[in-house]
């Protein structure tokens, strides 16, 4: 059997709560992003744009969509006898066997995946961040101070430092200390939840920790090793990397595809980002269409006008309609004469004619006003939104929506229409 230099743990079970109704009915790393994309091509990308054939995806949460998209890898070309991409849902295995209970507790309960390519090094990666990062230099980098440990780290600003593990490090890199989500931070080098272990260092680790509750590399692991060797390393990236766990950081990092020189380009030929993309029928403009800094997905039919705006594939935007800073995702109908202004549409929402988004001022969510707080108007996947209506910010609608749901045909900013069983 061939030994495998370095394999990747892809961990993609979250639900992405802070998404909304964006992950009611799908996992985080299988929202789609920019136009084409979902949110977990972008690492698995990274994987064979780095020389990385052998991926596990640890799946849980609403996986369907992730499985059916991934398949067998084909389009990351991860389709192999020996490696490849292979799914990870939790199974019942034996004793303690059960859902994945934390990040490392994940892994711990792959350790059979990992031991079939007996590895030397193990990365472990997000399934739900968008960047572009050779791990091949990493792992370079990683050699080069013969470590145990090996932490992908970028500076943020220190108002945000908290939010993230933080590490103090020398000018090599060695890690003088780590804090995972301090008050205090004393440092604003921010731990990007990518990592690279020495195998048998990992191994050691989740088999002492095997019995720790919601076992977690940022709580747990990454102390653990810490305190027991002194071969830990801050990998310091300078590239573009975007934690879209936010509807705001979700919607800014969409809008910033289409700046004139965008910060993220989604086409360099040198490293492409690769999806499972079936939809071939050609693009369509109408006479009456007007477009301006959009992406527009394939398949799609435009009749009205669409301005700074994110289009999925077969997408339509009747006559008449408007469409300004606006996220619209695959297999989507824009009625005739609609206002649509700063808003994300998930995929399959059916829209009448004569609707305004984003009216009024500003008002909390009665919903989550942790999680509708960016004057978006959100609306979930194979939701319908009936002709005739008017809707405010920081507002949600999920489900098959009519007239009466909306009084004075008005959803106030602020309120949310969730049909029973929808959510």
């Amino acid at each position: 059997m061939i030994k495998k230099e370095m394999i990747a743990m892809l961990l993609a079970g979250g639900q992405g709560s802070r998404l909304g109704v964006l992950t009611a009915n799908v996992a985080k790393p299988a929202v789609s992003f920019g136009g084409k994309y979902r949110i977990i091509d972008f690492p698995l990308s990274n994987c064979i744009n780095s020389g990385i054939d052998t991926v596990g995806v640890l799946t849980q949460y609403r996986h369907l969509r992730l499985n059916t998209h991934i398949g067998i890898g084909i389009p990351w070309d991860l389709d192999r006898n020996y490696g490849g991409v292979t799914l990870l849902p939790p199974y019942e295995g034996g004793e303690n066997a059960d859902w994945y209970s934390g990040t490392a507790n994940a892994i711990f309960q792959n350790l059979e995946y990992i031991e079939n390519y007996n590895p030397e090094y193990v990365l472990i990666l997000g399934g739900d961040h968008i960047y572009k990062m050779d791990y091949e230099v990493m792992l370079d980098f990683h050699k080069s101070r013969n470590a145990d440990i090996t932490i992908a780290c970028m500076p943020v600003p220190w108002e945000e430092a908290s939010r993230f593990g933080v590490v103090v490090a020398d000018e090599n890199g060695h890690i003088k200390d780590f804090e995972e989500k301090p008050e205090k931070p004393s440092s604003n080098l921010a731990s990007m939840g990518i990592y690279i272990f020495n195998w048998p260092t990992l191994r050691e680790a989740l088999l002492k920790l095997k019995d720790q509750p919601g076992c977690d590399f940022g709580m747990h692991v990454i102390p653990y090793v810490h305190e027991k060797t002194s071969n830990c390393y801050a990998y310091e990236f300078n590239g573009y990397w975007k934690d879209v766990g936010t509807l705001g950081s979700y919607w800014e990092s969409n809008m910033e595809l289409i700046d004139i020189i965008p910060e993220f380009n989604l086409y360099e030929e040198f490293w492409k980002i690769y999806t499972n993309n079936d939809m071939i029928t050609p693009l369509y403009f109408a006479d009456s269409s007007k477009v301006n800094r959009c992406i527009v997905g394939e398949g799609s039919e435009i009749y009205g006008e669409i301005y700074n705006s994110v289009i999925g594939s077969g997408v339509v935007i009747d006559e008449g309609t408007v469409v300004r800073d606006t996220i619209i995702m695959s297999g989507t109908h824009i009625g005739k004469n609609c206002t649509i202004d700063k808003g994300i549409i998930a995929e399959n929402v059916q829209v009448g004619d004569n609707v305004v988004f984003s009216v009024g001022e500003y008002a909390e969510s009665v919903l989550n006003p942790k999680v509708y707080a960016f004057d978006l108007v959100t609306v979930a996947e194979n939701s319908v939104i009936p002709s005739n209506v008017k809707i405010g910010k920081n507002t949600a609608i999920v489900g098959k929506t009519v007239a009466e749901d909306y009084p004075d045909g008005l959803l106030a900013s602020g309120q949310a229409i969730v049909k029973a069983g929808e959510m």
